[in-house]
C-alpha cells in the first residue's frame, strides 16, 4: 500500500482495495468464473464493456470519417452499392466495404441484398440539432488528444483553446467569421437544450427574462414560442448578437459581461450553456452581477450539462470534463458545485433539477434575497 498524507494527521497508510476489487485482480478467480455458467454470462458482459472502452477511440474516428465522407447523408437519398459509394468519396472500395461494416456495427447503417441503407439510429443522427456539428470539430480535440498523459499533465498547448477564442475575452470574438462559426454551432444544439430546460423550469409569472451569453437568441425564441406575454432581453458580445434575428418582444443588448455592466429590470435571468465556459473566478465574477442586476426574488437559471460529481457521469465526467480542460478555462462543474458557488454569491432557495438526458443539460435554479443582507 502507499502512504498518502492525511491533512492534520501527518502521514497513514490508505485504505486497500475492497473484497470484490481484489478477487478481480485474480488470474485465478477470473479462470474459476469461466466455469460457473451463471457468473461466465456477467464476466464476458464485463469483458465487452472494457473492450468498448478500449476500442471507443477507433468508433469515434469511424463516425468522423463516415460524416466527413457524407456516406449517411448519401444514403438518406437511397440505398447504395459499396461500389458506388466508394466512387462518390473516392475511397478505395475495399477500405469503404471495412468503414461500412463499423458503421453497421454502430448500427447507423445496415446491409441488405448488396446495398447499403440509412438505419433509424443513422436517421436520428442526422436530424438531431447539433450532433453532426459536434462531430465535425472534433478533428482539433482528436488532435490534443494525441498524447494524452502530456495532455493531462498540463504539458501541451491545446488547439481547442484556439477554437473558441471568446472564452479568453471580448476581444477574441471582435472576429465576425469566429463569432459566426460559434454562433452555427450553439444554434445548432441550442434546440434540445432550450427545450429539456423549459420542460424543468417554469416560467409561468415571469415578466422579463434576460439571457446572458445567448448567442444569435435560440433559447428566447423557445421561450417566445411558450411564453409570447414574456418580455425578452439578449446580451452578448457585439459579434454574436449581430446575427440575431428580430422578435417583437426582444430587445438586443451588446455588451461582454466580463466588462460591462448588466443591464437591469429583467426579473428572471438565464445562463444556458456559459458557466462550464469559464474559470471559477469568472464565474463568481458574473454571478455577482447577475444578483445585483436581479430585483429581490427574482430568478437565475444556470443550464448546461453538469458533472455527476459523487455519482460521475459518462457523457459529462468524460466528454465535456475533457472538453473544457482541453478549452483551458473552463470546468465541467457538479449541480453541488454550482449550487455552493450559488450560495457564497448570495443567492438563496437553490435548487439542482437533473435532465432527463444529462449530455444535454440539467438545470440549477436560485433566487436573489428578497432582502439584503444589509438591510
Amino acid at each position: 500500500m502507499s502512504d498518502l498524507p492525511i491533512e492534520g494527521h501527518g502521514r497513514r497508510r490508505a485504505p486497500g482495495p475492497g473484497l470484490l476489487t481484489r478477487l478481480a485482480l485474480s488470474p485465478r478467480v477470473h479462470a474459476m468464473i469461466e466455469r460457473i455458467p451463471g457468473l461466465r454470462v456477467k464476466s464476458r458482459a464485463e469483458g465487452q464493456a472494457l473492450f468498448a472502452m478500449v476500442s471507443g477511440f477507433v468508433q469515434s474516428q469511424a463516425l468522423f470519417a463516415l460524416v466527413e465522407l457524407r456516406v449517411l447523408h448519401r444514403l438518406a437519398e437511397g440505398a447504395a452499392s459499396t461500389a458506388a459509394l466508394a466512387r462518390a468519396t473516392q475511397v478505395p472500395e475495399g477500405r469503404m466495404q471495412i468503414l461500412l461494416q463499423a458503421g453497421a456495427a454502430l448500427k447507423l447503417v445496415r446491409a441488405s441484398r448488396g446495398l447499403w441503407h440509412l438505419t433509424p439510429r443513422g436517421g436520428a443522427f442526422l436530424a438531431v440539432p447539433g450532433l453532426e456539428a459536434m462531430v465535425r470539430h472534433h478533428d482539433v480535440l482528436y488532435r490534443d488528444l494525441a498524447d494524452p498523459v502530456a495532455f493531462f499533465r498540463g504539458q501541451t498547448q491545446p488547439d481547442l483553446a484556439g477554437f473558441w477564442p471568446y472564452v479568453f475575452g471580448a476581444g477574441g470574438a471582435a472576429d465576425p467569421a469566429l463569432a459566426a462559426r460559434y454562433s452555427r454551432l450553439m444554434s445548432d444544439s441550442q434546440g434540445l437544450v432550450a427545450a429539456d430546460t423549459l420542460r424543468l423550469v417554469e416560467l409561468k409569472g415571469a415578466t422579463h427574462l434576460m439571457d446572458i451569453g445567448g448567442g444569435t437568441g435560440a433559447f428566447l425564441r423557445a421561450v417566445a414560442a411558450r411564453y409570447p406575454e414574456v418580455r425578452l432581453t439578449l446580451f452578448d458580445l457585439p459579434a454574436v448578437v449581430s446575427g440575431a434575428a428580430a422578435m417583437p418582444q426582444m430587445t438586443v443588448h451588446p455588451g461582454s459581461f466580463r466588462d460591462d455592466p448588466l443591464p437591469q429590470g429583467a426579473d428572471v435571468i438565464s445562463l444556458i450553456r456559459v458557466l462550464y465556459d469559464h474559470a471559477d473566478a469568472t464565474v463568481l465574477s458574473l454571478l455577482a452581477k447577475v444578483r445585483a442586476a436581479l430585483p429581490p426574488g427574482g430568478r437565475l437559471i444556470i443550464s448546461e450539462p453538469m458533472s455527476g460529481g459523487a455519482r460521475p457521469d459518462p457523457a459529462t465526467d468524460i466528454y465535456f470534463a475533457v472538453y473544457t480542460l482541453a478549452m483551458q478555462t473552463g470546468r465541467t462543474r457538479s449541480a453541488a458545485e454550482l449550487s455552493a458557488m450559488l450560495a457564497a454569491s448570495g443567492f438563496v432557495a437553490i435548487r439542482a433539477l437533473p435532465g432527463p438526458r444529462p449530455f444535454v443539460t440539467s438545470v440549477v435554479t436560485a433566487e436573489a434575497p428578497a432582502r439584503s443582507a444589509d438591510m
